[in-house]
């Protein structure tokens, strides 16, 4: 019987271990970083809306990982379109 918790390198989750939750660990730290420069003008609106839609990511991919593949593959998908969220929002503070 295998377990559900695997451990990779030192991680206790499996999602811990993937290289999309690193990438999108990255990605979220560099967005807040992003952010942190943005006008003030922006801190209830666009700052808020991307937080929200950089932690999707994250939190997508690791309840997805917990469960069956389909499922995983499901919220893979739900978390590319918070991705492509993330890319409007900051065309828009752009313009």
């Amino acid at each position: 019987m295998t377990s559900r918790i695997d451990v990779v390198e030192g991680k206790v989750f499996r999602f811990e271990g993937l290289h999309v939750y690193q990438e999108a660990e990255t990605f979220f730290q560099w967005a807040q970083t992003l952010m942190r420069r943005w006008p003030s003008s922006y801190r209830y609106s666009l700052t808020d809306q991307l937080q929200r839609a950089v932690l999707s990511i994250l939190l997508n991919i690791a309840e997805g990982s917990s469960r069956t593949r389909r499922d995983f593959q499901h919220f893979l998908t739900i978390a590319r379109g918070s991705c492509f969220e993330c890319v409007a929002i900051m065309r828009v503070a752009k313009l």
